[in-house]
């Protein structure tokens, strides 16, 4: 079986599918790849079947060396991609695009210039053991295979479906992130200009955002119109969870499958892409599609 042997690798680095969905009823979350968009459409440029494992890096910085010949692809944060010959020979790569490696051959992924994840995907996929049936790391859970470290060898698998048909797409325009948000179930828990407050003003994300949610900061706060306890009740993917200090926390893919604070919103599955790509210190604005409207 042919493999990838990890040179360099910086923290948060893992092996990700399209996760473990089906054990909520046991307290344990679906996970998987934080950005799905970015993750399936790495395994589409190199023909994989949609659940194959690929790498998500967070903010690149990754370096793999091959021993055999191998068709790989980068998507996700636009990471600066090069490619060195056994012979030392370096040649010019890029992110989106079907990479031809030989045995031999080491692919380095820089730091990215925007964005937080990158997906790199290889033909057949990355065969680490899975755990129930899924090969994402659960960081809330700590559970799946381990992140990846320096040393680590990963195997390549036969989750390959067809042949790539492309040579690159084109990378997504960078531009202001905007979230599409639909009112959550817990809207009337809040004051009548809570629509006002979300979707008015710039959400700054904070520094303590990770794989379970984006931590977000802004001048005004929400404000509950209810203010008792609320019974522990379950939360979504893309929910917009508003603690008592009153600014939104964003459950990405290692969200608790259940919480105690007030859901006002819940993203799109496409804005949850985008959020999984926020860096702290970036700034988000949120849109309210859906629902019904104040008079």
């Amino acid at each position: 079986m042919s493999a990838l042997t990890v040179l360099q690798v910086g923290p948060g680095t893992s092996t990700q599918d399209l996760g473990r969905p089906g054990f909520s009823d046991t307290g344990l979350g679906a996970a998987g790849a934080a950005d799905r968009g970015s993750a399936a459409l790495a395994n589409r440029l190199v023909g994989n079947r949609p659940d194959a494992a690929v790498l998500e890096a967070l903010l690149g910085s990754v370096t793999l060396r091959t021993d055999a010949h191998v068709v790989a692809a980068t998507t996700g944060a636009a990471c600066p991609v090069e490619v060195a010959s056994a012979d030392g020979r370096v040649r010019g790569a890029a992110a989106y695009e079907v990479l031809q490696l030989a045995p031999g051959d080491v692919l380095r992924l820089g730091v990215p210039t925007s964005g937080l994840r990158a997906y790199l995907a290889v033909r057949g996929g990355l065969a680490v053991d899975p755990v129930l049936g899924s090969r994402s790391w659960d960081s809330l859970a700590q559970l799946g295979p381990a992140p990846v470290r320096i040393g680590d060898v990963l195997p390549i698998g036969d989750a390959a479906a067809a042949w790539p048909n492309v040579d690159a797409v084109p990378p997504p325009a960078v531009t202001a992130t905007v979230l599409d948000v639909l009112p959550g179930p817990r809207d009337d828990w809040f004051t009548p200009d809570w629509r006002d407050v979300l979707t008015g003003q710039v959400h700054h994300v904070t520094p303590d955002s990770d794989r379970v949610g984006v931590r977000t900061t802004a001048d005004r706060p929400l404000t509950r119109a209810i203010t008792r306890e609320l019974p522990s009740e379950g939360v979504e993917t893309g929910s917009l969870q508003v603690p008592p200090d009153g600014h939104p926390v964003l459950f990405l893919a290692d969200h608790p499958v259940t919480g105690g604070y007030p859901v006002v919103g819940v993203l799109t599955p496409a804005s949850v892409d985008r959020a999984a790509q926020l860096r702290p210190g970036d700034t988000v604005r949120f849109c309210l599609v859906g629902g019904a409207q104040p008079a």
